[in-house]
């Protein structure tokens, strides 16, 4: 199953590289972790991210589909007990993926967390003893944590065409951002901030648009602004089109991509350029 699973190869092998991201020396270029869910995974050309700002950003991502929250505050946790120190930590996540109350069941307990990671997320969360075990055994057994992936897959090469079915009967998710998630949202940027300067590293919160995004945006970037974190939006959501997007409507395509991936090259150095010499500005 490891062999045969693309994300878990992928993510395997951008874990470890990110394991070796070290503080850039004076000349260096500035050591980038970034880390996300599918929508920087459909939604950054990486190879393309690290030509255009080679010698300016050193970058090392990990994207997870299906990841929020919880999984990336217990992932970077780990991360840095393990020795990563980066410069700079990007964390791209919808509005509604930061205030979301989960944690992913498949390949989080395996790749991102340890057991004691899982027991606490298993709290944050409220998970109860059951959905509690099975986590935890997913975290031991590579079969328990892909056993569901696998069954899909399974299903794919049996069945005709199944991929296409599973878009048909598949309900669009809803990335509405709710009106009382202001102040949760700056309790999760805060913890984030938290976690990232006991390390030494620096905090940018990157926002990836999906149709949904627009008040949710607005409502992070309050909220970040009240605790002192640093938002980064590089496209409006309302300059895209529908032809941006895949069929479900939240992740982007090849075109909205490729748009994506401008603003980010754009923005994303000289945003970090500003965070630096904000932090070296004494108070």
């Amino acid at each position: 199953m490891k062999e045969r699973s693309a994300t878990y190869r992928r993510v395997s092998r951008q874990y470890a590289d990110a394991l070796s991201a070290r503080r850039s020396k004076d000349g260096e270029p500035t050591s980038v972790l970034m880390v996300g869910n599918s929508l920087l995974l459909d939604g950054v050309d990486v190879p393309r991210l690290r030509a255009s700002t080679s010698d300016r950003l050193r970058l090392y991502p990990i994207f997870l589909e299906f990841s929020s929250y919880y999984d990336w505050l217990y992932a970077l946790d780990r991360l840095f007990r393990l020795g990563s120190r980066p410069d700079v930590v990007v964390v791209g996540l919808g509005p509604d993926s930061l205030i979301e109350n989960a944690v992913r069941a498949e390949y989080s307990p395996l790749l991102l967390l340890d057991a004691d990671d899982v027991r606490r997320v298993s709290d944050d969360v409220g998970l109860d003893r059951t959905a509690s075990v099975n986590l935890l055994l997913a975290h031991w057994s590579t079969f328990w944590d892909l056993r569901r992936v696998f069954r899909v897959q399974l299903m794919r090469h049996l069945i005709p065409y199944a991929e296409d079915f599973f878009a048909v009967v598949r309900p669009r998710r809803d990335a509405s951002f709710p009106s009382d998630g202001r102040v949760e949202a700056a309790r999760r940027l805060r913890q984030l901030q938290t976690l990232t300067g006991k390390y030494g590293s620096r905090l940018i919160f990157l926002i990836p648009p999906t149709p949904a995004s627009e008040t949710g945006i607005r409502s992070v970037t309050v909220a970040a602004r009240t605790v002192g974190v640093n938002v980064l939006v590089p496209i409006d959501p309302v300059t895209l089109s529908e032809s941006c997007y895949q069929p479900d409507g939240i992740h982007l395509n090849t075109d909205g991509a490729t748009r994506f991936t401008s603003a980010l090259v754009r923005n994303l150095p000289d945003r970090i350029t500003a965070t630096d010499r904000l932090a070296a500005t004494p108070e």
